[in-house]
This record gives C-alpha cells, structure tokens and sequence, in this order.
C-alpha cells in the first residue's frame, strides 16, 4: 500500500502553516510501502492532525490524501473499513482505551475483528510480557498509568495485520528502557510483515533505523 499526500494543507491552521516551510505540508510527498518514516514536528504544526487524514478520520484539509493513487474520498466506506482492519494499523496520541475493559479485554477487541485472528492469545501474552505489562492484564484500563496505556494500545495496534503502522508520539510517557523495548517488538513485527511505520514525535530520537526524516 502506497500513501502519498498531494499539496495537504489543513484548512484550521492554513495560515499559519503556509507562513513557514514544511517538508510534508503543501508538498508532495511518496511514503514508500516498508519504510521506516519519523516525522519531527513542534507543538501545534498538525502532527496530530497528519494523522488523523492519514488514517481518514478527518477531512477538513486542501489537496489530496491518496492511498494506492486514489483520493480517501474515492473509496466506499466498507472498503475503508476493510483497509483498517487488514492494512492500516494506529497508535492515537490519545490512545483510545476502554476505562469499563480491563487491558486484555482491549487488546482483545482488535484481535479478534478478523474471522482469523492474526495474532494468537499466546502471541500476546509474549508481547505483554515483552513490555513488561502482564501483571495489568486483568486491569481495568482506568486504573492504568499513561505508560501502561501507552504499551497496551502499541500491543493493540501489532495484533491486527497492516502493512501500515501510524503512531501519534507513541512513547511520550515512557522510560527510556521500557520506550526501547517497544521499538525493538515494533520494528521486528514491521520487518516480519514487510510493513512501514510513520512515526511522529517532537525530538529526534535514535530508536529506530529510519529510512527517512521529516520536519513537519
């Protein structure tokens, strides 16, 4: 799966952004399928925002979004839904837990979307385990730190098949250890699907071999 932004300027924040320069916005722009891409962005440039058109659940912009050379507003709503499910994988910066489910029930939910999981329960269990999150399983998310959030939503994101993973500052709330460890599963996972990630953060970092930076 190829994306590709076409002169995207998000209307919100279009003066703003069209007073400065910026490797993504108003650009155009090729996310070659398998890359490893971070994209360094201060507070308020619409990292956030990126995202959300990336993944289409926001629309408020000029210019185009193409998935596979075609605009998002060209695909029927169960083929994007399809997309989701099988090809596109997130990570919000708000995360999106459940507080009522405990954090398997979470991971849970996405794993099982598909007539055949992915992901075996074995799978995860070795991811929790991985991340150092197993004893908060049976949690409610409510009870969860941001950190334990954090790792539950990047367990959640890997559990689903993608050839995409887009993740909205993925480790803002992490130790640099238990940060590393989440890497390192990401990136194995990506490599083992042949699938790319964007990542998005305000500092550099040196967690990954990325194919290419980005200023948004």
């Amino acid at each position: 799966m190829q994306l590709q932004l076409e002169n995207l300027v998000p209307i919100p924040l279009r003066d703003k952004i069209l007073q400065r320069t910026s490797d993504l916005w108003n650009q155009a722009v090729i996310f070659t399928p398998g890359s490893f891409v971070k994209i360094k962005a201060a507070s308020g440039t619409g990292k956030t925002t990126l995202v959300h058109y990336l993944y289409n659940i926001r629309n408020d912009y000029s210019g185009k979004v193409l998935v596979d050379g075609q605009p998002w507003d060209g695909y029927k709503k169960d083929q994007i839904a399809r997309m989701r499910q099988q090809q596109i994988s997130v990570v919000f910066q708000d995360l999106r837990i459940f507080d009522q489910l405990t954090a398997a029930e979470n991971i849970e939910l996405k794993r099982v979307m598909l007539p055949n999981p992915y992901c075996t329960a074995e799978k995860v269990a070795e991811m929790a385990a991985r991340l150092n999150v197993s004893h908060i399983m049976n949690q409610s998310g409510k009870t969860l730190s941001y950190g334990e959030r954090q790792r539950i939503a990047i367990i959640r994101a890997l559990v689903q098949p993608f050839e995409w993973l887009i993740m909205d500052e993925p480790f803002s709330h992490l130790d640099d250890e238990n940060a590393q460890k989440a890497a390192d599963l990401i990136a194995e996972e990506c490599r083992a699907r042949k699938a790319g990630f964007i990542l998005t953060d305000l500092d550099h970092d040196n967690r990954f071999a990325y194919d290419i930076h980005f200023n948004l």
